[in-house]
């Protein structure tokens, strides 16, 4: 027989564990799988300085390290695996660990599988990430004042990001790949008027320079094939986010993005909420994401009490 469980989140990070504090303070006993990423987007963010209560900031595995803590504190289980299939059929919900390895049963699942930042691709982009790559101007800008960085993509995210690091640094450069901002024309005009950021078109990144300490610039090349170097302390890649959606595509009501969509943290399924990044494709901050957890434990809480199995 499959062990049944009263409350599953899926996912850890703010959200996953901001979710398990309330439902655990709540006696749902909730059972927290991590997935790949323990902690999620955070834990590779070097220092954390606009969440509430750190005046000192702190790192991004520091506070999921707290968050997980005090989630434990009043019982909650977390587990490291990660949930290959959900069948949202019928309550209870059944569920496959790790390819079925371990399979279970939940009567209610909130969903925090978070977004994941779209990447170039490139081995030095990734070895880099963390120590001058990003992808959050509104989490690490702050780091760069009055220093020059660079904002990979010619769409609305990036437009902003570049714009919002034009108030902080002293040059911002916006390398777009095509010869034409894909950006809204509000957003366009904020870009040419912003006197210091200056567009590259018709260019994509090739590398990332930097040596022991971080970033020290970038590796340009032009369509036409002509190669630039572009000193720069920081990168920032606005080329999107996937939402990690996979698991309930076809069984949960998404937007056409791909990102699940919500009410009060209750999706199209009565007994399955969402909570995070994966359900947010605008703010995307760990304190919205906590503030949603939240939202979504609340409304599991309320369900449950009138539609106990």
């Amino acid at each position: 027989m499959s062990e049944s469980i009263k409350c599953l989140i899926v996912g850890s990070g703010p959200a996953g564990y901001t979710a398990a504090i309330y439902a655990a303070r709540a006696n749902l006993a909730p059972v927290v799988y991590e997935g790949i990423e323990p902690g999620g987007q955070l834990t590779t963010t070097t220092e954390i300085e606009n969440f509430p209560g750190y005046p000192e900031g702190i790192s991004g595995t520091a506070m999921m390290e707290d968050l997980k803590k005090q989630a434990e504190r009043f019982g909650t289980q977390v587990r490291f695996g990660v949930v290959t299939k959900l069948d949202l059929s019928a309550r209870p919900f059944a569920v496959e660990i790790d390819g079925g390895t371990t399979a279970l049963r939940a009567e209610t699942v909130i969903i925090a599988t978070g977004a994941s930042a779209k990447y170039l691709g490139l081995p030095s982009e990734q070895k880099f990430r963390g120590m001058g790559v990003s992808a959050c101007a509104t989490c690490d800008g702050f780091f760069y004042r009055k220093k020059d960085v660079a904002v990979i993509g010619g769409g609305d995210t990036a437009c902003e990001e570049a714009t919002y690091l034009a108030s902080l640094c002293r040059q911002v450069y916006l390398v777009v790949r095509k010869n034409y901002l894909r950006a809204s024309k509000a957003m366009q005009e904020r870009v040419f008027t912003t006197p210091n950021i200056e567009v590259i078109f018709e260019h994509n990144m090739r590398e990332v320079l930097g040596d022991e300490n971080g970033v020290t610039g970038m590796l340009l090349e032009s369509t036409a094939g002509a190669e630039r170097r572009v000193a720069v302390d920081g990168i920032f890649l606005a080329i999107g986010h996937h939402p990690n959606t996979e698991l309930v595509a076809g069984q949960l009501e998404l937007d056409e993005q791909g990102y699940i969509i919500t009410h009060q943290g209750q999706t199209n399924v009565a007994g399955v909420f969402a909570a995070g990044d994966v359900q947010d494709p605008r703010y995307r901050q760990a304190i919205t994401a906590a503030g949603s957890g939240c939202m979504a434990a609340l409304e599991c809480e309320r369900f449950l009490a009138e539609h106990t199995l």
